[in-house]
C-alpha cells in the first residue's frame, strides 16, 4: 500500500485558499466516538452548535447545516426559493461565481450573467475577472426589470479564484433603492469565518458558505443562513427539493436533531472550531486576516508583480492572486514551489489558468506561517528565473513588524 508520508521532515505548509489547515484542537475534537444521533447527549450537541453558529454569520434567524460541499449549499439556496423558469441575475466574479451559473441553469432556471470586468494590459483578454460586483450596474439593471421577472440576485462575497472581495452591503442598498422585490443570495464559502459579513444587518436572504476556509474544518460540511422573506418563499418555490427541503431541518433542529444521518464527528470539530473563534472574537479574527493580506500584497508589490485584484478596496484578506508574465506557465511555477519547499498554492482557474496562482492566507496561521510562505513563493519565483524588484519577505516583516 502507498504510504500518504511523501516527505521526509517538517510540516507540509497547506496555503491554498481552502481546504485550510486543520487545527490540533478541531482534529482531536473530530476523533471522538461517535455517539448516538438521535439520543439525548447529540440533541444537547445539535442545540449548542446550532445557537453559536449564528454568531458567526452574525444572524438571529436558522442556519441549516448540510453534509455536503460548498456546491450543495448553492443548490439548496436555489431550490428553495425558485421554481423552474425563474429569472436570476447572477454577477460573473470569477470560477466560482460561474460555476453557480451553470448549476443554476442545470436546475432549469433563466440566468442572466452580468459581466464587471473590462479588457486591461495585464491580462489582456475580457472578462479577466479583476473586479469585484458593481452594485450601482446592478441598480440600473433591477430599475429596467420593470415587470419585476428577476427573481433573484446571486452574489459571490469573496471570490476564491481571484482575491476580489465585493462589498454585500452596498448591493443591498442597490436593490433597496431600485425598489425591487428580488431575493438577495450571497456565496460567502471562503469569507466566512475571515472577513467580516453580517447576514441580518446587511439583509441578505441566504447565506451560502462552507466548513474547509475560515471554518478550519475538513470539507464536507455546508450552510445556509436563511431570512424569514427566504423562507417565506418557499411556498411558491416549485423546484423539486427534498434532501435540501429547508422545513424539516429547521422545525427537527428545535430539538438539536436532522431529519437524516448527520455527519456527526465533524459536527464535533465545528462545536470547536466555534469555541476558537468566539473565544479569540470576530474582530480580532478578521483583523489578523486583514493584517495577513496587507503583509502578502507588500511582498506581491515588491517583487513587482501584478495582484489579481486591480480594485485596492476589493482587495481580499483571504487569499491573494499573483499574475505572472507574459509567456511563463504560473503552474510549472507552482509545481516548482511544491516539489522544492513542500509548500501548495492555489492554481489559476477558469480564465486565468496558468497566468496566475493563488496565496492562502487563512485560518490556523499566523504571522510566521504567512512569512515562510511568502519566503519560499520568493525563492520560487528565482529559481524560476523571474526578475524580481525587490525582496518580498522583507517588504512583509515590515509590515508584520507595525503595532496592531
Amino acid at each position: 500500500m502507498m504510504s500518504l508520508n511523501h516527505h521526509k521532515s517538517g510540516k507540509h505548509f497547506l496555503q491554498i485558499p481552502g481546504p485550510s489547515p486543520v487545527p490540533d484542537r478541531v482534529l482531536r475534537a473530530i476523533s471522538m466516538p461517535t455517539i448516538d444521533h438521535r439520543g439525548p447527549e447529540f440533541g444537547d450537541l445539535g442545540k449548542d452548535i446550532l445557537k453559536r453558529l449564528g454568531k458567526v454569520f452574525q444572524t438571529q434567524q436558522p442556519v441549516v447545516v448540510y453534509p455536503s460541499s460548498g456546491t450543495g449549499a448553492w443548490e439548496a439556496a436555489l431550490c428553495n426559493t425558485l421554481s423552474a423558469g425563474d429569472h436570476v441575475l447572477v454577477v460573473e466574479t470569477g470560477h466560482f461565481a460561474t460555476l453557480w451559473k451553470k448549476l443554476a441553469e442545470r436546475m432549469g432556471l433563466k440566468v442572466e450573467f452580468m459581466t464587471t470586468d473590462v479588457q486591461d494590459d495585464v491580462l489582456p483578454h475580457a472578462a479577466s475577472w479583476r473586479h469585484g460586483v458593481d452594485a450601482n450596474q446592478i441598480e440600473e439593471r433591477l430599475r429596467l426589470d420593470h415587470e419585476k421577472t428577476i427573481k433573484a440576485v446571486c452574489i459571490v462575497h469573496n471570490e476564491t479564484s481571484t482575491g476580489v472581495t465585493s462589498d454585500v452591503s452596498a448591493v443591498r442598498a442597490a436593490i433597496d433603492a431600485a425598489g425591487h422585490p428580488a431575493l438577495f443570495l450571497v456565496d460567502t464559502i471562503s469569507g466566512l469565518g475571515c472577513a467580516d459579513f453580517r447576514h441580518d444587518e446587511w439583509g441578505v436572504d441566504v447565506t451560502i458558505s462552507g466548513s474547509q476556509k475560515g471554518l478550519m474544518l475538513p470539507p464536507g460540511m455546508s450552510f445556509n443562513a436563511v431570512s424569514a422573506k427566504a423562507r417565506a418563499a418557499t411556498a411558491s418555490a416549485r423546484l423539486p427539493r427534498s434532501f435540501w427541503a429547508w422545513d424539516d431541518i429547521i422545525e427537527m433542529n428545535k430539538d438539536g436533531y436532522w431529519p437524516y444521518t448527520p455527519n456527526t464527528n465533524l459536527l464535533y470539530g465545528l462545536s470547536e472550531s466555534l469555541d476558537m473563534l468566539l473565544e479569540e472574537g470576530l474582530p480580532s479574527v478578521f483583523a489578523r486576516h486583514l493584517r495577513w493580506g496587507e503583509a502578502v500584497r507588500a511582498a506581491v508589490n515588491a517583487w513587482g508583480l501584478p495582484i489579481q485584484c486591480a480594485d485596492a478596496s476589493a482587495f481580499s484578506p483571504v487569499l491573494t492572486g499573483v499574475v505572472l508574465p507574459e509567456g511563463v506557465d504560473a503552474d510549472a511555477v507552482r509545481q516548482l514551489i511544491h516539489r522544492r519547499f513542500d509548500l501548495s498554492l492555489g492554481t489559476g482557474l477558469g480564465k486565468v489558468r496558468g497566468r496566475m496562482f493563488r496565496m492562502g492566507h487563512l485560518g490556523d496561521s499566523n504571522d510566521l506561517t504567512v512569512l515562510a510562505m511568502i519566503a519560499g513563493v520568493e525563492i520560487g519565483l528565482k529559481l524560476s528565473g523571474i526578475g524580481l524588484n525587490e525582496s518580498g519577505v522583507n517588504a512583509a516583516m515590515d509590515r508584520l513588524s507595525l503595532p496592531h
